[in-house]
């Protein structure tokens, strides 16, 4: 039974990560979500359970990223354009919406002041007037800095743009929506307890519980493990209407790699990125507050993958490094031992009659590529590439049918063009204005099997 070795690593984690309360959740397309939680929460008046509320720190950052892409959809803002243009800031006006959204934009990590040390944080317009106060530790574009500070302050442009506080977008676009109904901007009464666990003993000392203010769009908000489990699996699979698909997948497109010498991680839009192998990756957002660690993230391809796969993994401990790679771990045998069930193949209708003489082997700068019609489009592969890697996919042009947008795989945005023959035949294709031919052509239009062996020219 898959649940045994789920509740295995779970259990493990919990021991082994000494956190005193743990919450996970596990969803995906073609189950009941799973629910595990094991310890104690701390507080008499709420046990320990499935509805208990954690603080999820910087998972934060992945809703006011969300915000911020709704608003670029509506036309409200333009993800190059500099901040200063949508806020009046004193300082840094210069640094892009995109480059804040993947931590590239060089501002300090935290507001001005020592926010860690007093446990005040300014409130929102504070915040913004002593942006003049706080440094820009990097230049703009010059390589990866987490940033609470970016981050805050996007939020507060997007509330600007839409009249009303970022609490109050986030509610009415996306936690509502979504039906994230135990995900809060305030703390519950159902909370958890945070601790800091004794390094040298079993000893545990609560953590206090305090409001961001300014901040909060960077890392306030309380959750349960199965609302951000849902989460996570909007993230890797989105349905339309809180946001596009095709914008979500801008978002997780890379933008940096977050170590230089070990490409482990990536940034893209607002959402941290983690390959798997095998062409598997997984999205989402890592969250810490005092006396709290969160992972949530979706898991995205890969053999097995069901589609709305995510996961959650809240723990009460400021310190257990177990929380972030527990929920790795579990995306990880949701598809190694309970994988999705493998659809029969189904005979579907043939390819219309205008692309029919485009199927099959071409060549083109000396490689074969192969050319399909699956699925309702014309597809495109090379011929020796390895099984799991995606075909590159065309739409046609409006009123174009001869020339096609590729617009996913390899070479998207490029265009393909058909060249018939007399009887309407397709002889030759361009490819991001590469010759495609049936036979292995030279650059010079010869075909090698003709060529003799020489020196060009000689």
């Amino acid at each position: 039974m898959p649940y045994t070795r789920y509740q295995r690593a779970v259990r493990k984690a919990q021991a082994d990560g000494r956190i005193p309360a743990l919450s996970v959740a596990l969803v995906r397309a073609d189950r009941e979500p799973w629910l595990l939680t094991v310890g104690e929460s701390g507080n008499p008046e709420h046990p320990l359970g499935p509805d208990s509320r954690f603080r999820i720190g910087s998972v934060t950052k992945s809703f006011t990223a969300v915000m911020v892409m709704q608003a670029r959809d509506d036309g409200l803002l333009d993800l190059d354009e500099p901040v200063a243009r949508y806020l009046d800031v004193p300082a840094h006006g210069d640094a892009t919406i995109r480059r804040l959204l993947s931590h590239t934009a060089g501002y300090q990590r935290e507001p001005y002041g020592d926010v860690w040390d007093t446990l005040i944080t300014p409130d929102a317009g504070r915040m913004l007037a002593e942006l003049d106060r706080a440094e820009r530790v990097l230049p703009n574009a010059r390589r990866f800095h987490y940033s609470n500070l970016g981050l805050a302050v996007l939020g507060h442009l997007v509330a600007k743009l839409r009249g009303g506080t970022w609490a109050e977008i986030l509610t009415e676009r996306i936690l509502a929506p979504l039906g994230l109904r135990h995900t809060t901007v305030e703390r519950p009464a159902e909370a958890v307890v945070g601790y800091l666990v004794d390094a040298y003993s079993d000893a545990a000392r609560p953590e206090p519980a305090f409001d961001l203010g300014g901040v909060a769009p960077a890392a306030q908000l309380w959750s349960t493990a199965a609302d951000m489990a849902t989460w996570g699996a909007f993230l890797a699979d989105p349905a339309p209407g809180v946001l596009d698909p095709a914008t979500v997948e801008e978002m997780r497109w890379p933008v940096t790699t977050t170590d230089e010498s070990l490409w482990a991680a990536g940034f893209g839009l607002g959402l941290i990125l983690c390959p798997d192998g095998k062409r598997a990756v997984h999205v989402g957002h890592d969250g810490a507050m005092p006396g709290f660690l969160a992972g949530v993230y979706g898991r995205r391809g890969g053999e097995g993958n069901p589609g709305g796969l995510g996961c959650a993994v809240l723990g009460s401990s400021g310190t257990a490094g177990e929380v972030n790679e527990l929920v790795h771990e579990l995306l990880r045998l949701a598809v190694e031992i309970d994988p999705a069930e493998i659809r029969p193949w189904r005979p579907a209708a043939p390819a219309p009659q205008p692309y029919r003489s485009v199927l099959g082997r071409w060549w083109s700068e000396g490689s074969e590529y192969i050319f399909g019609w699956h699925d309702g489009r014309l597809q495109a592969r090379v011929a020796d590439a390895p099984a799991g890697r995606p075909p590159a996919i065309f739409r046609p042009l409006p009123d174009q049918a001869d020339v096609l947008r590729t617009i996913s795989g390899r070479e998207t945005g490029e265009l393909l063009r058909l060249h018939r023959d007399d009887s309407g035949t397709v002889v030759r294709m361009h490819w991001a204005t590469y010759r495609f031919t049936r036979g292995q052509e030279a650059f010079d239009g010869g075909l090698a099997s003709d060529g003799p062996f020489g020196v060009p020219g000689g």
